[in-house]
């Protein structure tokens, strides 16, 4: 079984005016590096895409999923390799630098990369600007029609719960999971980042060559904000579920993008923000 990427530290907990010495587990948190080769095998060119704090594990997955949201790459079949840099001075980065290398046919428009300036929570530009720049990559309307039942959803909270070994361990990661309409589960990722959490899961079927989002629902351990569901309209991903409180500007797309959106799941209950067609009620099973 794989080693959770968790950390052992000693502190003191205090507790209605006592203290204890105690050790516990927290999640690792480090950074990685994205690189991407691109070009003519004659004249291979590199460009740094992005560095984020990330918890170590599935890191080939995280940037599959990664320029696939940001639309570098359509398709696993876009890229020849990845592989961790094993040329660097210094061997702490040694497996905090991935480098994703295009076929030769592949065109790299970097260009393309501006638009992950409207993705940041402290962005000043509009909302219907950083919409409008989405939509520049991807479909605007989600097509699928299919019905979740309401016992179905309210089930997946727990579901995912059970499948997130590194927050059994600490309590302080995010996760994501995809199931099929029925609640079955079909992949999740964990990470301290939200959105690498989704990178690694989308990088993770994308990489599966089993492209299951048009017939699927997605869970958000936390929050839905604008960058993921960003990622679900980039994937075609037809329903959204948070157990946290989605944002303004998270309605926004997901009306734009006809994606269900739904918030504050609990063990019985849930806001629907937007797509109710696609909830089949109790009443009317």
């Amino acid at each position: 079984m794989e080693k959770p990427p968790v950390a052992p530290i000693r502190l003191i907990r205090y507790s209605d005016g006592n203290e204890e010495y105690m050790e516990d587990l927290l999640a690792v948190e480090e950074p990685l590096e994205i690189r991407l080769g691109f070009g003519d095998k004659d004249n291979r060119q590199q460009q740094r895409i992005s560095v984020t704090m990330r918890t170590p594990g599935n890191d080939f997955e995280l940037a599959l999923g990664f320029l696939f949201t940001e639309s570098i790459i359509h398709s696993a079949e876009d890229i020849a390799s990845i592989k961790y840099c094993t040329d660097l001075n210094s061997k702490e980065n040694e497996f905090n630098v991935v480098r994703v290398e295009l076929k030769e046919n592949i065109v790299f428009d970097s260009s393309s990369l501006q638009r992950n300036f409207y993705t940041t929570s402290s962005c000043g530009v509009c909302g219907k600007a950083s919409i409008e720049a989405v939509f520049q990559h991807c479909d605007r309307a989600i097509k699928s029609q299919f019905k979740v039942a309401e016992s179905t959803i309210l089930s997946l909270p727990l579901l995912l719960a059970k499948q997130q070994s590194v927050f059994t361990y600490t309590g302080g990661i995010h996760g994501c999971a995809l199931f099929t309409t029925n609640g079955e589960f079909i992949q999740g990722r964990e990470d301290v980042g939200r959105h690498n959490a989704l990178d690694k899961l989308i990088g993770a079927i994308i990489g599966s060559n089993q492209n299951q989002f048009a017939e699927s629902v997605l869970l958000l351990s936390g929050r839905a904000s604008f960058e993921l569901l960003q990622k679900a309209a980039m994937a075609g991903i037809p329903m959204v579920a948070a157990i946290g409180a989605p944002s303004s500007l998270a309605v926004n797309i997901a009306k734009e993008a006809d994606i269900t959106l739904i918030g504050f799941l609990k063990e019985t209950r849930f806001n629907i923000y937007c797509g109710e067609q696609r909830v089949m009620r109790n009443s009317s099973n």
